[in-house]
């Protein structure tokens, strides 16, 4: 199975990464996890980038606030799947990291989840690999029955403390 990389482009997006962690673990999918940034390690960044397919990778996630620059730095050196998750800073709440990231120039594409959807870029990530591995498709579809009966599970306990 290829792998999953996670690029953070500081510590402080640990939080968001450590729930794309949860679900990669959950779906027993291997993943590294690296801090690089787009400004103040592009070159470390872009070798990443260059090297990750031979490296066994199949998709990148990125992690990044802000300027939020690394999803495009990674893309721009891949032709990989790229997934950006926007972090949120202090200032704007992630709006600007979500421009960022979801604003790329036509030719490098950056797919992009909610702001802080560590969880979603996972399973997105996933899902890219499961087109072409059947073992990884059923994992993913007993989560999605599993969520669905946790739902309903709720809405049981809910339906009966209002009765």
């Amino acid at each position: 199975m290829k792998k999953i990389a996670l690029i953070m482009g500081s510590d402080s997006d640990l939080p968001v990464v450590e729930k794309a962690v949860a679900v990669l673990k959950e779906l027993e999918i291997p993943y590294e996890a690296h801090v690089y940034s787009a400004h103040r390690t592009p070159d470390e960044a872009r070798e990443f980038a260059l090297n990750a397919e031979a490296n066994g990778f199949g998709v990148i996630i990125s992690v990044a606030g802000m300027a939020a620059h690394l999803g495009g730095v990674i893309a721009a050196n891949t032709t990989l799947p790229v997934i950006g998750i926007p972090c949120k800073s202090s200032v704007l709440d992630g709006m600007d990291a979500l421009l960022s990231t979801v604003m790329m120039p036509s030719g490098i594409p950056v797919a992009t989840v909610a702001i802080g959807g560590g969880a979603n870029a996972a399973i997105l990530a996933a899902e890219i690999l499961a087109v072409s591995d059947a073992e990884l498709s059923k994992k993913l579809k007993a989560k999605r029955e599993s969520d669905r009966e946790k739902v309903l599970e709720k809405d049981k306990a809910v339906q009966e403390k209002l009765a």
